[in-house]
């Protein structure tokens, strides 16, 4: 073994014995506890007369410290912090979360009871075993140990004792050494996560993950559109800057509105962030506690018409039919659902201005009934340059990133539906199929049908 390797093994023997004696301490107030009631109910007992009574005080405290890591859920935590600092435990095989289940507390139960009651018994070794090998050792050459009358022998067999000293302190450092591994081995059963630790770890990593997915979904709809749109305001502007002054002021009209739009839906998705960093926010009007106010996302009733606006300034011709030209209907969806399906409209027709350019677009918004019942049918379709061309000139570009598409279906998932997105007799048609629920008076399930045009 190299220096370092000792070098190293000497610190985790001394780490797991500072552990131990902390098990100790942590039963001395339950012994003393034990040796008070017992010398009041029992006249005439003297616990520190032999190792019997002494032990069987030490018998009589395991069941209490049992019990104080079944009532106290802290004591996990605690332990766990203990464990990994100074025991080779990795911390993330353990949990640092108050016991919640009863399982969780059995647990921690058991490993309470054996760190301290292994703990006391390697404290008593510690306090008791080095002097004696101390004396063990200078036995030979003291002659005032000699003169002492006690077990050892005098005269040659005396040279004896210094072997034994050596070894009774070696069997104290081995000793520690197996009582440290012991507890290193059992940490992870004991002190680990339950079944139902698990469980819950597992439902806070998919709920952190849906959040991720959540902002990388807004983030790339909201932020992404207004880029693309953006810069083919500012490319059509600078080809005409010194011909047609008219037509880039109007287009730097439109870089300035796409601007502002995407700063107001990016303080939107930041206010998400804050949600589930800062869960407690100002008062609600009732005085209870609630969640800041934020910017509230864009619908097809609040954002369509200047989406539309903004993709006619970049150059792209939409026209197409929806329900209801005044609003009503498109006001009657419910929230998530005409959040999200403005999310798969302005990604549709992002996609066309990244991957076809100024092209028309036929955009159509209708509700339909069918056999399950009513379903809000989105279609994005713009014309290709040609059938050979389809794929490579605007389905290859939308394989090749994927985020855009991918989002569509996740959005269409959330809420049962469903994206198709595929080269259709020389077009591109992407459709989206988001089932309504029915509902009572207002909801999706009772409006009329009526349709204008864009």
């Amino acid at each position: 073994m190299t220096p370092r390797r000792w070098r190293e093994a000497g610190r985790r023997l001394a780490r797991r014995w500072v552990h131990l004696l902390l098990g100790g301490a942590l039963l001395m107030p339950y012994f003393l506890l034990v040796t008070v009631v017992l010398s009041l109910t029992v006249p005439g007992i003297d616990v520190f007369t032999g190792l019997g009574p002494q032990f069987a005080v030490y018998a009589m405290c395991l069941p209490l410290v049992a019990g104080t890591a079944l009532l106290f859920p802290l004591v996990r935590p605690l332990e766990s912090a203990a464990a990994g600092a100074l025991c080779s435990v990795p911390q993330s095989s353990m949990v640092s979360e108050p016991a919640g289940s009863w399982a969780a507390r059995r647990r921690t139960a058991g490993w309470f009871t054996l760190h301290a009651g292994v703990g006391a018994l390697i404290s008593g070794a510690s306090l008791a075993l080095p002097p004696a090998a101390a004396v063990l050792v200078l036995y030979p050459f003291v002659e005032s140990l000699r003169e002492v009358e006690w077990l050892w022998p005098d005269g040659p067999a005396a040279w004896t004792a210094l072997p034994a000293g050596l070894a009774l302190a070696a069997a104290l450092v081995a000793a520690v050494h197996a009582a440290g591994a012991l507890l290193d081995r059992c940490a992870p059963v004991l002190l680990g996560p339950t079944p139902a630790d698990r469980l819950a770890l597992a439902e806070r990593r998919a709920a952190d993950l849906a959040v991720r997915n959540r902002l990388a979904r807004e983030l790339h709809d909201s932020v992404g559109h207004a880029l693309s749109a953006v810069t083919l305001q500012a490319g059509a502007a600078r080809r005409v800057l010194g011909t047609d002054p008219d037509f880039t002021r109007e287009a730097l009209a439109a870089i300035e509105e796409t601007a502002r739009s995407a700063v107001a839906e990016l303080d939107g998705v930041l206010g998400v962030l804050r949600e589930v960093d800062e869960p407690d926010g100002p008062a609600a009007e009732d005085g209870s506690p609630g969640r800041a106010r934020e910017p509230r996302p864009p619908t097809l009733a609040s954002g369509l018409q200047g989406l539309l606006q903004r993709m006619r300034a970049a150059g792209v011709r939409v026209s197409g039919t929806f329900p209801d030209e005044e609003g009503a209907v498109l006001a009657a969806l419910p929230d998530q659902l005409s959040r999200e399906a403005y999310r798969i409209v302005q990604e549709g027709l992002t996609n066309v201005l990244r991957h076809a350019g100024r092209v028309p677009v036929d955009l159509s918004i209708k509700v339909h009934a069918t056999g399950r019942g009513e379903e809000l049918v989105v279609r994005v379709e713009n014309p290709l340059p040609g059938p050979r061309d389809a794929d490579a000139s605007h389905g290859r570009g939308r394989r090749r990133g994927g985020r855009g598409l991918r989002g569509m279906e996740e959005r269409a998932a959330l809420l049962g539906g469903s994206v198709e997105s595929a080269p259709h007799e020389g077009s591109w048609r992407m459709t989206a199929r988001l089932p309504l629920r029915s509902g009572g008076p207002g909801r999706p399930g009772h409006v009329e049908q009526a349709e204008g045009t864009l």
